[in-house]
């Protein structure tokens, strides 16, 4: 029997931009950015440069959901709940899936020096209260696999649907900047005092992002199919990527078999482009390898930062929608090219007719990879 596909039904982003896919599209296309220097005693009156919710934008998704959750909590609500309004989905009935992702969690609560940090932090628990809160029918599935997070939980989505145990599935994935995920990432000498240039020759590091993002899936044909995806493990360091590619090139070329299309057909690359050296080195050698040297290429970083677990389905959402609109994004702050391969970075957003299939790729911590592939239906 034929496998079912798995089609984009609804979808939802939540950042410092605005609080869905059709508005951050809009800012990005304008050129403008969430990321800016935040200062203050939380972040030990070092400045960070990140893109952050404001305390009145807390203050409108903290009055949008219920009481009694942490933002990490909030986030994911608000971002569900807008998604829902778009598909006629129920997430009481049991041929529904509902999947969270998220990389960090609640564990900025630690700051607070708590007596239960299993309590206060485990991801599962987080997972279950937002599960009643959504009238779940059962125990929500948790991700938790560095950066590819959401781009993993896709996956599993994917695959079960196409097993037939469900007809739909709810991906949402969130994470908060926290002084716990600053003072690591700056631990590594990795975050840059300025908006990030992924794939520059004078890029210095990241920029954090705090946001969410939910993807609704299901089998009824829709306008956009998940058509295929695959994810594969470097094994070269616990927080260093691979220096060939070869991995990461392996999985878009199991993503581009999985679905079908040649990678001469992907009408651009949205990238996971942190602008750290050692990344789009790997990435640009890795498109290379898969035979996507004529594809544009950029990264969304630099206009809302790295958002963690909830990267590979902010990312995808904000993909999926240029994609209907034909369009192709400029990677921002990309002047002077600064990596071994000729990729082909997108320095302006343009309209290019008849974009049919596009690729997403993320790597994190720990040498994980992930690509997907998403096509226009029919």
């Amino acid at each position: 029997m034929a496998k079912k596909g798995t089609y984009v039904v609804a979808d939802n982003v939540v950042t410092p931009l605005g609080y869905s896919t059709a508005a951050v599209l809009q800012e990005i296309t304008a050129g403008n950015t969430g990321v800016q220097v935040n200062e203050g005693q939380q972040f030990r009156d070092q400045p960070v440069c990140a893109s952050l919710f404001s305390a009145g934008q807390w203050s409108e998704i903290e009055a949008a959901t219920a009481p009694g959750f942490t933002q990490f909590e909030q986030l994911l609500l608000f971002s569900v709940q807008q998604a829902m309004q778009q598909a006629n989905i129920d997430l009481s009935d049991d041929r529904t899936l509902l999947l969270i992702a998220s990389t960090k969690g609640n564990i900025g609560l630690l700051e607070a020096g708590s007596d239960d940090p299993e309590g206060t932090t485990a991801l599962y628990l987080s997972a279950a209260k937002v599960g009643v809160q959504l009238k779940y029918h059962s125990t929500p599935i948790v991700v938790s696999n560095a950066c590819i997070s959401g781009m993993t939980a896709l996956l599993v989505a994917k695959r079960l649907m196409e097993s037939g145990h469900y007809d739909h599935a709810v991906v949402t994935g969130a994470d908060v900047i926290s002084p716990f995920i600053v003072a690591g990432f700056r631990s590594f000498q990795a975050l840059s005092d300025e908006v990030c240039q992924p794939f520059d020759q004078h890029r210095k590091g990241i920029n954090l992002g705090e946001a969410a993002a939910t993807i609704i899936l299901s089998v009824n044909p829709s306008g956009i199919r998940l058509s295929g995806g695959s994810s594969s493990s470097d094994a070269n360091h616990i927080s260093g990527p691979s220096r060939t590619g070869a991995e990461m090139a392996q999985a878009i070329r199991a993503a581009l078999e999985s679905s079908a299309v040649d990678a001469r057909e992907i009408g651009f690359v949205s990238a996971h482009g942190t602008a750290t050296p050692f990344n789009d080195e790997m990435e640009a050698k890795a498109f290379m390898l898969a035979g996507l040297n004529e594809s544009p290429v950029f990264s969304l970083k630099a206009y809302f930062g790295h958002t963690l677990g909830a990267a590979g389905l902010l990312e995808s959402a904000v993909s999926i929608e240029a994609m209907r609109r034909d369009t192709i994004i400029a990677s921002k702050g990309y002047s002077t090219h600064g990596v071994s391969q000729p990729v082909k970075v997108s320095n302006s957003t343009t309209h290019s007719e008849g974009i049919k299939h596009i690729l997403k790729t993320g790597s994190g911590f720990g040498g994980c990879n992930a690509a997907l592939v998403f096509s226009k239906a029919g």
